[in-house]
């Protein structure tokens, strides 16, 4: 495994992190599969030097921290992970158990914690912007997160250039701790955080965690555009991979990946995940699988160094996508 300083902090993470949004209890997305099943996959990505787990407190609606944080408190040392969570996703019917007001995220937090069964957490994430509370009393709730020693770095997922620049401003202009990572939709059929975020988070030294670096699963081929086929439960009953790609470019990009995967020997998974890694700013993409030996293969991408001629031949099919993962600001909406 190799390893990477997380943006301009000096907190080191593995250059791949895993996504643990697959493990949970079934109510929540049937595809994501139990306690039990989970341990291999945690003493698997611990066995080849990962130390950088992301998750949610809206996967499973908890259960997937409460299995993250026990097969990591039974198999790792604290001191030698890096544990990332997320809030702002609805864990309850009440208008207060969701979205970014200080009186959520505090106590969010509190739960996460003891689903993890964690007295800290290394890297805590708005997940997603929220239009309805004043990004200042945001801010400010997370600072006090760590002033406290609850949280040690702070992380921001998908949103528009201009919010997340707005954030960071608003933060360095009250002394508040700054957002050090971002962890937005980026793979090679969705490259459209390369026009403003990546140059604005490379600028300000913020680290890049893609999601979804691989398509989920569209490189690996078992995709399709009719529902309920597929050669995973999560192929056949994930509806986003269908909203989000299958246009002509994007086959385009898919063919261009499976040629140097031919030419290479190995997976056009590997390939799509070796191109990320190789990507500018970005210090670790999430990886999340429902199979063991899916994740032995991503485990290995690191070792897959392309060539400028490789990385240009997967370049040069893309086109132009609509913004695809988080919700665009509406100027129509906003006066």
């Amino acid at each position: 495994m190799e390893y990477a300083k997380l943006g301009n902090t000096g907190m080191t993470v593995s250059r791949i992190c895993m996504g643990c949004m697959s493990y949970g209890d079934g109510k929540w997305r049937e595809w994501t599969i139990g306690e039990d099943e989970a341990r291999e996959h945690f003493a698997l990505a611990l066995e080849s030097g990962i130390t950088f787990f992301d998750t949610a407190d809206v996967y499973s609606i908890g259960a997937s921290e409460e299995i993250t944080g026990k097969w990591l408190g039974e198999m790792a040392s604290r001191d030698d992970i890096v544990l990332a969570t997320k809030v702002n996703g609805p864990m309850g019917d009440g208008p207060n158990r969701r979205g970014l007001s200080r009186k959520h995220i505090i106590e969010a937090c509190e739960y996460s914690l003891r689903r993890l069964k964690m007295d800290y957490i290394d890297l805590y994430q708005i997940h997603r912007w929220d239009f309805s509370t004043p990004i200042e009393e945001t801010l400010e709730a997370l600072d006090s997160l760590v002033r406290t020693g609850k949280v040690r770095y702070l992380g921001a997922s998908s949103m528009a250039a201009w919010q997340f620049s707005k954030a960071l401003y608003a933060a360095k202009e009250h002394g508040w701790h700054r957002f050090v990572s971002m962890q937005n939709h980026y793979n090679l059929i969705y490259r459209e955080e390369e026009r403003e975020m990546n140059p604005l988070c490379i600028d300000q030294g913020v680290a890049l965690i893609p999601w979804s670096p691989l398509a989920r699963g569209y490189f690996a081929g078992n995709r399709t555009k009719i529902e309920g086929e597929g050669p995973t439960k999560r192929a056949q009953t994930d509806p986003m991979t269908r909203r989000m790609y299958f246009n002509d470019s994007d086959e385009e990009v898919a063919a261009a990946v499976q040629k140097v995967a031919r030419e290479r020997g190995v997976s056009p998974t590997q390939i799509a995940c070796a191109w990320v890694l190789q990507s500018p700013g970005v210090a670790a993409p999430i990886i999340g699988a429902t199979k063991a030996h899916h994740l032995k293969e991503i485990f290995e991408t690191v070792d897959i160094k392309l060539s400028p001629e490789e990385v240009a031949a997967m370049e040069e099919p893309y086109r132009p996508h609509p913004i695809l993962g988080h919700q665009q600001p509406d100027p129509k909406r906003m006066v």
